[in-house]
């Protein structure tokens, strides 16, 4: 019965006391997501003979699952002290390296990385109703943890750099960018409800060397940029627009334009770019100026 196989679950998460150990993240998130989508369903299959167990049972996950996010809430709240103290790379790139030989890096999935970040990261629900996207304009979703903390080790921003997030959503690339090397990042976003959260999310964490616009990406004023990354925020026209905008800024100075997601094929076309390695779909890909065809 689904109700005994809920009990044995309890009563293991119950005696598991490793998930209490602060290194052992990955699991307590896992046993979150455990209760979080089997408790309901056992609690849906249950008849009335059965439901004096079933509200113990709920008290007992319930009890479970605050125990383990007050573990998870310590090595966020001691992520963002370090961050706040100037020592919030070295906190955060610990978790990336312990996750490398869990996580493979390829795919547009999210994993417990992700979970991680929303918790130092701390953002706010948007406090307003998010607007009707225009035509070509496309539905937002962050970009996988991992894939972030693979662009900037890839990437290597220094002192000199600018990253620009053509589609910034709520910030996740330029506020990660800002805590884990030496470049400034700017964040476009055309709703203002992300632009808000974002700031907001930047100054709790006392970021100064990140901002963020409210803008449509076809109107940035992209001078300052040297790292421009997209991920697929909008096709068609005004993804052919954006790009126009980038030749013209490679004329004369090299920069590099980043990629996810679908955009990528349409980008690796471009004559003024090239690839800094093999493109892997799966993968933010990463181009260059070609200074032979800047121009045309």
């Amino acid at each position: 019965m689904l109700k005994s196989a809920l009990q044995a679950l309890i009563e293991e998460l119950e005696q598991n006391r490793s998930l209490d150990e602060p290194d052992n993240l990955r699991q307590r998130l896992h046993a979150l997501e455990l209760l979080e989508t089997h408790f309901p369903d056992a609690q849906a299959s249950v008849d009335d003979s059965e439901s004096d167990l079933a509200a113990k049972l709920q008290l007992r996950a319930e009890a479970i699952s605050a125990r383990l996010e007050a573990a998870n809430y310590g090595i966020y709240r001691d992520i963002r002290h370090d961050i706040l103290h100037g020592h919030g790379s070295e906190s955060l790139l610990r978790w990336v390296r312990e996750s490398n030989a869990a996580i493979q890096i390829g795919g547009e999935r999210y994993d417990y990385l992700d979970e991680l970040i929303s918790g130092v990261l701390q953002f706010d629900e948007p406090s307003a109703d998010l607007v009707e996207l225009p035509p070509e304009m496309v539905f937002y979703q962050p970009t996988p943890a991992r894939h972030i903390f693979d662009l900037i080790e890839r990437v290597e921003l220094t002192e000199q750099d600018v990253l620009v997030d053509l589609g910034s959503g709520l910030g996740h690339v330029p506020l990660l960018a800002s805590i884990c090397s030496g470049g400034r990042s700017v964040g476009i976003e055309l709703e203002a409800a992300y632009v808000d959260c974002a700031q907001r999310s930047a100054c709790a964490l006392n970021l100064n060397r990140v901002s963020f616009v409210r803008q449509d990406a076809r109107a940035a004023d992209c001078s300052a940029g040297t790292v421009f990354y997209l991920y697929t925020p909008f096709t068609g026209t005004i993804l052919r627009t954006v790009l126009d905008s980038l030749r013209r800024e490679a004329i004369g100075r090299e920069i590099r334009v980043c990629t996810f997601g679908p955009c990528t094929p349409i980008v690796a076309q471009e004559r003024w770019l090239e690839a800094t390695e093999t493109v892997a779909l799966d993968r933010v890909a990463i181009f260059r100026t070609r200074h032979s065809s800047a121009s045309e």
